[in-house]
């Protein structure tokens, strides 16, 4: 139940982007589900093994290489994803990091429990 929680409240997520930055379109919520899943399989997946064959420049820039490698999977995963559309690079690392936030925050607001 918890693994359905946390994949709507990335979908929702993904819908709220959509009004905060406009350089990053999804055609509808089935869309958002989809993208959720594969960016959840992707930073499952191929984060870690991008984060350590990246780990040399990671530490010269002190971790913020990071944003980089997310906002490379975000847009790895809009060119996948038909519905699912960024402008840019840029957008998909800005994208990326406001996604991550609205999702933190959404998931402290639902999962606290009193």
């Amino acid at each position: 139940m918890r693994l359905l929680l946390g994949w709507a409240i990335n979908a929702l997520s993904l819908m709220a982007l959509t009004w905060l930055v406009p350089a990053i379109r999804i055609s509808g919520f089935g869309t958002a589900l989809v993208a959720a899943l594969v960016l959840g399989l992707l930073n499952a997946l191929i984060r870690p093994i991008l984060l350590l064959l990246t780990l040399p420049i990671n530490l010269l820039t002190l971790g913020l290489f990071t944003f980089v490698i997310n906002g490379a999977l975000f847009w790895l995963s809009a060119r996948f994803i038909e519905g699912f559309a960024v402008d840019s690079f840029g957008w998909a690392m800005v994208g990326a990091a406001v996604y991550s936030l609205i999702s933190w925050a959404v998931s402290l607001l639902v999962t606290r429990r009193p």
